[in-house]
């Protein structure tokens, strides 16, 4: 087979190997999601989907981080609302995708990272793998992970990595389901995976992932748009939550008041 790595990105890099394309992350040092990436992101997916010789995608990250989220400068209440719309859009494009998706995750796996990883259909992982929804410390919350995280690892273990930052090991992940096998090296079993999924046809592929996720669409559609309504209407309007980007921002700890 022949690799053909598309130009034009800066963020990510794409490699087309039929019947596998790759996207990597590429925004050293911990691959921070900011809304370039996105972009690129979305209209990566986008032309691949097209593809009709590619029946899985790979998501990457690098040796030290898949990713540590979504840049938290982008949240400031008059950048927020564009950059989640763009990040969601990601995230619909993955759901809404007619290949088998992958995600392959080394060490930090965190926020917004954590979140395009487990909406993969299939997710394999370093056991140093940390995965964690850290947005709480912020006084903020993950949309998708809000919506999406319990029809994975359970309400309670959800609740608790949403409602209090804990995170979670790569053995841990393993036992919760968030991660599908652990290998040192999670692209010993992505070669695998996407190497059954060449024996297959991708029509039938497609089809079935409609059917299978057609419960979960509809709730994580009506779920996704009343989450963003809270954190656009009600959470960007508190003080806490201004406050715990601020203090991001500024390095220092945040001063919390509770409205």
């Amino acid at each position: 087979m022949t690799t053909a790595t598309q130009v034009g990105f800066n963020r990510i890099t794409v490699e087309l190997q039929p019947p596998a394309a790759r996207i990597v992350l590429n925004n050293p040092p911990l691959n921070v999601i900011d809304v370039p990436m996105m972009d690129e992101l979305r209209a990566a997916l986008e032309q691949i989907e097209t593809r009709a010789e590619i029946s899985t995608i790979v998501l990457a990250g690098s040796e030290r981080a898949f990713s540590v989220g979504v840049d938290i400068a982008a949240h400031t209440p008059d950048k927020v609302r564009d950059m989640l719309t763009a990040f969601h859009s990601v995230i619909r494009s993955v759901v809404d995708s007619g290949k088998l998706t992958v995600a392959s995750v080394r060490r930090h796996c965190l926020g917004g990272g954590a979140e395009l990883a487990m909406m993969c259909d299939v997710v394999y992982a370093s056991p140093d793998s940390v995965w964690g929804f850290p947005e709480i410390k912020l006084a903020c919350y993950p949309p998708v992970a809000a919506v999406a995280l319990s029809a994975i690892v359970g309400q309670k273990l959800a609740a608790e990595l949403v409602l209090t930052g804990r995170t979670l090991n790569g053995q841990e992940a393993l036992q919760a389901g968030l991660v599908n096998g652990l290998a040192d090296d999670p692209e010993t079993l992505i070669t695998e995976c996407v190497q059954r999924v060449s024996q297959l046809s991708s029509a039938a592929i497609a089809l079935a992932k409609k059917a299978f996720y057609a419960w979960d669409a509809i709730h994580f559609d009506k779920g996704l748009a009343r989450a963003e309504q809270i954190y656009f209407d009600e959470l960007m309007k508190t003080a806490d939550a201004q406050e715990g980007i601020t203090a991001f921002i500024e390095r220092r700890r945040p001063k919390w008041v509770g409205k």
